[in-house]
């Protein structure tokens, strides 16, 4: 019995350490970057910011408006800590213990902090409701009931 529990721990950290490295270089320095800002403002605190800075310090390319890389579609692609998503006049509803909590976001840029699960994410923003620091809250796109939501990869 200990041996299985030991092959299958083996296992999931071999898993584990296999989807780490399938993260693409520029995606890794930006969760870098975001990881040391948490809890703190980056730049004038604008959500832009928070992508701007790892993109431009890292020499991506990109438009230096909404265009962050590489559009990658949530429901066929593979998402990884590190892209970037921009929301477009999106609402967003759940529940919270006994209320419907509904946030809605204009246009908004945060970043995948992690990925859960097909559509579910931890996200790393700022200028939310929340204040200009950097934030690190729970999205699932399933919630979403109108507006456009893009994921970018980064690119060099």
């Amino acid at each position: 019995m200990k041996k299985l529990f030991l092959l299958l721990l083996l296992f999931s950290l071999s898993s584990f350490l296999q989807q780490k490295s399938d993260i693409p270089e520029l995606n890794k320095k930006i969760i870098e970057f975001v990881s040391s800002k948490i809890g703190k403002k980056v730049g004038r605190g604008e959500c832009w910011d928070l992508a701007q800075i790892p993109l431009d310090e890292n020499k991506a390319k990109w438009d230096h408006l909404f265009n962050f890389g590489k559009i990658v579609d949530p429901m066929k692609d593979e998402i990884f800590p590190g892209d970037i998503i921009q929301f477009e006049k999106v609402e967003i509803k759940y529940e919270q213990g006994n209320k419907i909590i509904t946030e809605g976001f204009y246009q908004h840029t945060a970043i995948v902090y992690e990925a859960l699960g097909k559509g579910v994410y931890k996200i790393a923003q700022q200028n939310t409701e929340k204040g200009k620091k950097v934030t690190i809250d729970h999205l699932d796109l399933k919630n979403k009931t109108k507006g456009k939501i893009m994921f970018y990869r980064p690119e060099n």
